[in-house]
């Protein structure tokens, strides 16, 4: 079946389809009810299965709340209702003849920018480069084939098919100079000025490499199961990245949802303050109470005066942890009108206060971390973290910024690179401070392991998993003084 999504299921089947594309949605984090689902299916039951991008546009309709959440619902939506099933259909694929006559092709189908070509071609590329593996699971020798034309194509029974390993052979990024001299030869430039011109051609090859990968994962769900590829394949939204994975575009994108979290969490924190109304004044409810013979029906509250906590930040910026922090700070940055003061402490194995940095204009494409790399004195003979080195120094130079009325958080996995964790430090903190948490960006399984001293921290202070932005979000509104 080349078109339509499932064009002969019966309407079990598409039921089916329907309840398990809902459950892989609902595995991503979506918030979706039972009105959702029904609603969904009425969206079927009137749109049909013969037109997927209408079926696709009616269920985005009736399942989505936020316009970011396509990037999950597309690709999951390509697993349970696929554009075809195997390989390209006989007499819809371009002719074989290696690796170098489907470059040709493709620059030419780039130039025309002809969608249904390079859907063709984009599965004609899984097929001859992309299958990878043997029976099993195991890879199999040599399968990622050499440089020439032709090899690679997976055998009846081998494991799954990779789109980084056909897009890797074909080589589609580096035909933009070609399709741009074709395009101005045969005057189809539109007009555009050359970087006009060679960001649409950059926009055209990354659509096809959408196409490669969607039709990598159609294949390998076909052998695999949809669920187990909409779980392991589909790229999770951006606040559920895991911070110690996130690459550098991931980081990137984090970033960009900075300002959009921060304006939601005022608001609650906002909510919260107004709602905290203070205790009950005795005195003046009794007194009210004389005019009720002395039954207090009216309670009086104590008014509370209107003041803004303090807020210290204490942030491990080594290795993998620094993404985390970076963001955090961001965040904070963010959000320090809901603060009366502010002070954020970066560390490696020594700890400096970059409170300045935070405030002082916009952040790079290299993010917040370089720049107090670059500009904060953060460690001394190793590049290691050290956290009791570190937390020493901040009690030692910068005790004074913790007082009754701060609330500390401490970022970073408390993994110590086995030296003295320097508990007595913690134990200072939580003394003089109104309330100490520690967010640890690692799993919670993970800690103690290996040279992890999250066990000797939390049993002085409150230490909460905060692996993803999402959970980062739940922590700030729940913990955050008010």
């Amino acid at each position: 079946m080349t078109d339509g999504a499932a064009g002969g299921d019966p309407a079990g089947e598409v039921a089916g389809r329907l309840t398990s594309l809902v459950a892989a949605l609902r595995a991503h984090g979506f918030r979706i009810g039972t009105g959702e689902s029904v609603d969904a299916a009425r969206a079927v039951a009137e749109l049909g299965m013969a037109d997927r991008e209408l079926l696709r546009e009616g269920l985005a309709a009736t399942l989505l709340h936020t316009a970011g959440q396509r990037r999950v619902f597309d690709p999951v939506f390509d697993l349970y209702f696929p554009r075809a099933v195997g390989g390209p259909a006989a007499g819809t694929e371009p002719p074989p003849g290696g690796r170098e006559a489907l470059r040709d092709r493709l620059a030419a189908a780039l130039a025309d920018n002809d969608r249904a070509v390079l859907e063709q071609l984009a599965a004609r590329a899984v097929a001859e480069f992309g299958g990878h593996g043997a029976p099993g699971g195991a890879p199999a020798p040599g399968s990622t084939g050499g440089t020439g034309g032709g090899g690679g194509a997976a055998a009846p029974g081998v494991g799954g098919w990779s789109s980084h390993q056909a897009l890797d052979r074909v080589r589609p990024q580096t035909l933009l100079a070609r399709v741009r001299d074709d395009l101005r030869a045969r005057g189809g430039d539109g007009g555009f000025t050359d970087r006009l011109l060679e960001d649409e051609i950059r926009r055209r090859v990354e659509e096809f490499r959408r196409m490669v990968a969607a039709d990598a994962r159609r294949r390998s769900a076909e052998r695999r199961g949809p669920g187990e590829i909409a779980r392991r394949a589909v790229a999770p939204t951006p606040d559920r990245v895991d911070f110690l994975q996130a690459g550098r575009p991931q980081l990137d994108e984090l970033r960009r949802t900075v300002r959009p979290l921060a304006r939601k969490l005022a608001t609650r924190l906002t909510a919260r303050r107004r709602a905290h109304r203070g205790t009950v004044d005795l005195r003046r409810t009794l007194r009210g109470s004389l005019s009720t013979g002395g039954v207090p029906m009216r309670p009086v509250l104590r008014r509370r005066r209107p003041t803004r906590p303090e807020l210290v930040l204490l942030c491990d910026v080594s290795g993998s942890v620094a993404g985390f922090s970076d963001f955090t700070m961001l965040l904070v940055r963010a959000l320090h009108e809901q603060f009366a003061k502010v002070r954020v402490f970066a560390f490696v194995n020594r700890t400096d206060e970059v409170t300045g940095l935070l405030e002082r204009g916009a952040v790079g494409p290299e993010g917040l971390g370089a720049r107090i790399a670059a500009e904060a004195t953060l460690s001394s003979r190793h590049g290691s973290s050290d956290y009791g080195l570190a937390l020493g120094e901040f009690v030692e130079r910068f005790g004074d910024a913790v007082g009754p009325r701060t609330t500390v958080f401490v970022l970073g996995d408390a993994r110590t690179n086995r030296t003295d964790p320097n508990t007595a430090a913690v134990r200072w903190i939580r003394g003089r401070a109104r309330r100490v948490y520690w967010l640890n960006p690692e799993p919670r399984s993970r800690w103690g392991t290996g040279d992890s001293a999250a066990p000797a921290y939390a049993a002085l202070v409150e230490m909460h998993e905060c692996r993803d932005a999402r959970q980062l979000g739940a922590l700030v509104t729940r913990l955050m003084p008010v």
